[in-house]
């Protein structure tokens, strides 16, 4: 049974049986949580990490943002499985192991690290807005608190629909970034080359800075809670073996599947900004001036025209708004697992909201609605989100591994010990990051 908390918009989605249909039918049944999950694989913390890479170091970082994906693939793994075989998310496994005191502490840490990832969706809108309709930022920040009525719409739609809208959003954004590549006719055999490491990310300095930065904006606490939740939404014989089996398996392709196609976007992203910004007198400096290139000739030549930088600025309006919905789902996962609290949605989305506006506002009545100010405020929250994720993937890699919990579906010593170093690696990058804005 998928927790309570999304039983106002859970269908229980049925899926054939383990002896019938092909292996299409069965992948179309079980996909659709990992689309939700990618969604916050390609936030705004992601596009300015990804445009800075290509603009300073043009295809180089292309390593770094598969060696991401690709970790984040083996965590979301361990999230499914926990979600599938002990029918239980994240927070409540967690709750269930901690005394009271260490859960309320893991809860004000999610609970500030949901309101920064809610942050990069507000900045998101609100540029996006200024982009399309030359809103003033301020407004463009106060009017995302309407978008609770865009999350209701889309909730009282129930979980598959959402599934399908989050996917149709996904693959829009990719056409656009596809068409704005496509146009921008970069060198292929370069991109290859991207894909593969060199030294020189730890030997070139600012090179490094951002290889982390682009890594704390990839993994993120918020998607472990949520896939561990909604791997639970599909209705089978739970006590059937074979059916657990196969419910694993046909959830990981949907997280793979999901996955590849945000690493292509943010790709996508990053070969725009080295192909079109690298080496430019205008040095890329914001998403304005993105969107501004991307109508200059003397900087994109036959690729300038309003229509890309509109369809920029549209993309950049989509996964802000599209965040809305998976940010308010991990929310109250978070504040249902380690305190038994159940508001409505609508409640949840409106507090955490009204609760992230308030820094948002103060910082931007005292130094100015400046939209690179913003932007620096989307940085800040990427290292927040640093900050919270050694508590979630340790305590992930621990749980699946327990024999107790998981049966024969616990890690086995190998995956646990290639867990603890990637968690390790991760949490030591992150901290390096820190120590670098400090």
């Amino acid at each position: 049974m998928v927790k309570k908390s999304l039983d106002e918009i859970n269908e229980s989605v049925k899926v054939p049986s383990v002896y019938e249909t092909s292996f299409l039918q069965k992948f179309l049944a079980y996909s659709g949580p990992g689309a939700l999950v990618a969604v916050g694989y390609m936030d705004p913390g992601n596009w300015l990490t990804s445009l800075s890479g290509g603009s300073q170091f043009r295809y180089e970082l292309l390593s770094v943002l598969l060696m991401s994906i690709i970790v984040a693939m083996f965590m979301q793994s361990l999230s499914i499985k926990l979600g599938i075989v002990a029918r239980q998310d994240l927070a409540q496994a967690i709750a269930a192991k901690v005394p009271k005191n260490v859960r309320y502490f893991l809860w004000i840490l999610n609970e500030i690290a949901m309101m920064a990832t809610d942050l990069t969706g507000v900045i998101g809108t609100a540029i996006a807005l200024r982009l399309l309709f030359g809103l003033p930022l301020v407004f463009g920040i106060l009017l995302t608190i309407l978008d609770v009525l865009i999350v209701l719409l889309f909730l009282r739609f129930g979980i598959r629909r959402i599934e399908f809208i989050v996917l149709s959003a996904i693959l829009i954004v990719g056409v656009i970034f596809g068409i704005e590549v496509f146009r921008a006719d970069p060198p292929i055999k370069a991109i290859f080359s991207g894909l593969l490491p060199t030294d020189d990310l730890f030997k070139n300095h600012e090179k490094l800075i951002l290889s982390l930065g682009i890594m704390g904006a990839t993994i993120m606490p918020h998607n472990i809670y949520l896939h561990s939740s909604l791997a639970q939404s599909r209705r089978y014989d739970h006590n059937d073996p074979n059916q657990v089996n196969e419910a694993l398996r046909f959830a990981n392709w949907d997280s793979v599947v999901h996955l590849v196609a945000a690493f292509i976007i943010n790709a996508l992203l990053l070969i725009l900004g080295g192909t079109l910004f690298f080496h430019t007198t205008n040095q890329l400096a914001s998403l304005q001036d993105v969107f501004n290139g991307l109508k200059s000739t003397a900087i994109v030549g036959s690729l300038a025209s309003p229509a890309m930088s509109w369809l920029f600025a549209f993309a950049l309006l989509i996964t802000g708004l599209i965040s809305s919905i998976t940010s308010t789902l991990s929310g109250q996962i978070v504040m249902e697992g380690y305190l038994n609290i159940r508001l409505p949605l609508w409640q949840r989305r409106l507090l955490t909201r009204f609760v992230t506006l308030i820094p948002i506002l103060i910082i931007g009545f005292m130094v100015g609605f400046n939209e690179s100010d913003f932007e620096d405020m989307i940085v800040y929250a990427q290292i927040v989100l640093s900050v919270a994720l050694p508590f979630t993937l340790f305590p992930t890699i621990f749980l699946t591994a327990d024999h107790k919990l998981m049966g024969s579906h616990a890690n086995s010593k190998l995956t646990t010990w290639i867990g603890l170093i990637l968690a390790g690696i991760i949490t030591v990058l992150n901290l390096q990051l820190i120590f670098s804005f400090i």
